[in-house]
């Protein structure tokens, strides 16, 4: 098993794994624990959250040996992620808005895309590997 945790992609996986987990709780826990009245509301306090989590994974785990101080890595993952989020909207409403697609797929591409983006562009951006 250690040896598999040496490709940098499955622990990229695996991070990626977690902070859905992380997010996920949170939400539950926004919802059913807190009882915050909005499902919006909470799945952006859960989002925040995970991002957060899936940043510090990536920081220590999946790209460690940084020696850039957090702050700036943290600025460029959270730029990254909202250009991320723009992308697959943008996937979205042209699969399923305009091209008449079904949304399931164009969810599944975007997704997809995101995940590749979200690689490269925390290996070669933001955390400059």
């Amino acid at each position: 098993m250690l040896r598999v945790l040496q490709h940098q992609p499955i622990r990229y996986i695996l991070n990626g794994i977690a902070a859905t987990c992380v997010s996920y709780s949170v939400l539950y826990a926004c919802l059913h624990l807190a009882h915050v009245p909005s499902a919006g509301i909470a799945n952006f306090v859960a989002a925040v959250i995970g991002i957060t989590v899936s940043f510090f994974g990536n920081r220590h785990f999946v790209f460690p040996g940084s020696r850039e101080l957090v702050w700036q890595q943290l600025t460029r993952f959270w730029l990254l992620y909202a250009v991320l989020a723009l992308m697959q909207g943008t996937v979205m409403f042209l699969w399923s808005d305009l091209a008449g697609l079904d949304y399931r797929a164009g969810f599944l591409l975007g997704t997809f895309l995101q995940m590749v983006c979200s690689y490269y562009g925390g290996k070669h951006w933001v955390f400059k590997q």
